[in-house]
């Protein structure tokens, strides 16, 4: 009969496994990424770009520059490319954030060399049209509309400017008037500065021979590359414990955002709050799920996490409750913090941690693509080739004390920043 009041037997994973990457500098100095892994023949091409908002000498441009580029060439307008791709069942995406920009082709293998021209006409010959970027603003003044109507996303809005400073680019918050300033000319100039011939680095990852990679040389490898652009300096702010109420009076419950800065990857001191962040409230048998969702039922749901950027980075807490148990959450997300640097962790605890964690990051390198993502974030920062197996082993050899000790270096209570959006 099926035991159902005992928890299956389960086994530490004493070692996690990443593939090897391959690095090829093609003829124009772009180096070329390739993760060969996987059985079935689909391919990811990604080619990631110093364009994020780290670079924005006009608000938004960046972003908006990202999100056109894709809308039409010399040669194609914005259905003709969609439909090109649409017929070999491909798809392409480009993402943005503060400090990167990126774009990305998912197709299948034998397909390559059909996807790869559109790809460099696209980054050859966007034209930016007028058309399309009308468009493209009206609905991303709907979206910020809609948004600015859910708590959640002013908090954090709220939070990241509150830490950063609405004018620096990791406290970055769209408005209405960023949108409006947008023009054609804008984007055609912040294209030819950060992604056309520019420097950038091509991940290639799946099912992978010679072949591929000969296509990514012959159509990706032979525009000479311009010179990189210089970095904008934008110089970190004042630590800020500011305390920011934003009331609402038709919302029902108040979103509370706890945060504040912290460091980057390369800090010394970066897997250990990383585990820190875990015990409090980085899943779902965390402590801060456990008192303020199980025990007290203020909330249906509650974590922590660490946002790492390239230049620094910042520590949140975030929960959605009620308006009237809004300080009684903040109490006890203190009080949760304090008998972290104070009591040291059970072993029972901490073997649960270990286990979800090693788990966690063993199961997210299960496909070349997910393995990329890691070998993308190494190498865009600088970090050792062997960062996530250090990351595992380190994991596997915390003690209860340095987890105390990184708690309280790290994690003061009176060191937080304070948004809620809604109402105490």
């Amino acid at each position: 009969m099926l035991d159902r009041y005992s928890s299956p037997a389960f086994y530490p994973i004493e070692k996690v496994h990443i593939p090897d990457i391959q690095t090829i500098i093609l003829k124009n100095g772009t180096p070329l990424h390739v993760i060969n892994v996987g059985e079935q023949p689909v391919c990811k091409v990604e080619l990631v770009f110093e364009a994020g908002h780290w670079q924005d000498a006009k608000p938004a441009v960046s972003l908006f520059t990202a999100k056109m580029i894709g809308e039409g060439t010399t040669r194609h307008n914005a259905q003709a490319i969609s439909e090109y791709f649409d017929q070999y069942g491909a798809f392409t995406e480009f993402t943005h954030g503060v400090d990167r920009a990126s774009f990305v082709l998912y197709g299948l293998t034998k397909h390559l060399s059909e996807l790869l021209p559109m790809v460099d006409e696209m980054l050859q010959e966007a034209t930016f049209p007028s058309g399309e970027l009308e468009t493209i603003k009206t609905i991303q003044r709907q979206t910020l509309e809609v948004n600015r109507e859910k708590t959640a996303f002013v908090a954090n809005q709220k939070l990241k400017g509150t830490l950063f400073g609405t004018q620096h680019p990791y406290g970055f918050v769209l408005d209405n008037a960023m949108i409006d300033g947008i023009d054609q000319a804008a984007l055609l100039d912040f294209y030819q500065r950060y992604w056309k011939n520019k420097p950038c680095r091509i991940f290639l990852s799946g099912r992978i021979t010679d072949t591929e990679i000969a296509l990514v040389e012959r159509f990706l490898g032979q525009h000479t590359i311009d010179s990189a652009p210089a970095q904008a300096t934008h110089p970190l702010p004042e630590v800020s414990t500011q305390q920011v109420l934003v009331e609402k009076a038709q919302a029902m419950q108040s979103s509370v955002r706890l945060g504040k800065t912290i460091f980057t990857r390369n800090h010394p001191d970066y897997f250990n709050l990383l585990i820190v962040n875990e015990i409090l409230g980085g899943y779902f048998g965390s402590r801060l799920m456990k008192n303020i969702r199980e025990e007290k039922g203020l909330t249906y749901g509650i974590g922590s996490n660490v946002v790492p950027l390239s230049r620094a980075g910042y520590f949140v807490i975030g929960t959605d409750v009620k308006k009237e148990f809004t300080q009684l959450a903040i109490d006890e997300i203190y009080k949760e913090i304090q008998v972290l640097q104070t009591e040291l962790i059970s072993n029972e605890e901490l073997t649960t941690v270990r286990n979800y964690m090693l788990g966690s990051i063993a199961g997210s390198v299960n496909t070349p693509f997910e393995i990329a993502d890691r070998y993308k974030v190494i190498l865009s920062e600088g970090l050792p080739i062997d960062f996530y197996t250090q990351y595992f082993e380190h994991i596997k050899q915390i003690e209860a004390a340095t987890i105390a000790q990184t708690a309280q270096r790290y994690l003061a209570t009176d060191s937080f920043a304070e948004v809620v959006v809604g109402g105490k």
